[in-house]
């Protein structure tokens, strides 16, 4: 397993908001024009919700478990943080 990763995330704050999500992304919307629609998170928003690379130590530890634990190209279920519900994927 890598120790650094690459990953977008789109940010909202109910789980509710974060469902809506998932099922449009079931449905083939693109992950990207989500996130520059939908995330709270506006700095990663402008860049379709990337977040670049990152290690362990860096990311939240809710947020990092489950970015750590996916594979290249998979999108995570909603994940709750002190900032509200992510959804990663993983690209690197």
């Amino acid at each position: 397993m890598s120790n650094k990763i690459k990953c977008s995330h789109i940010l909202v704050s109910k789980q509710s908001e974060a469902l809506e999500i998932m099922e449009r992304l079931k449905n083939g919307e693109k992950f990207g024009k989500l996130a520059k629609e939908l995330s709270t998170d506006s700095s990663s928003a402008k860049r379709d919700g990337s977040l670049g690379y990152f290690t362990k130590g860096m990311m939240v530890k809710p947020f990092e478990d489950t970015a750590f634990k996916l594979q290249i190209g998979e999108i995570s279920e909603p994940v709750k943080s002190e900032f509200g519900y992510h959804i990663i994927k993983r690209f690197g």
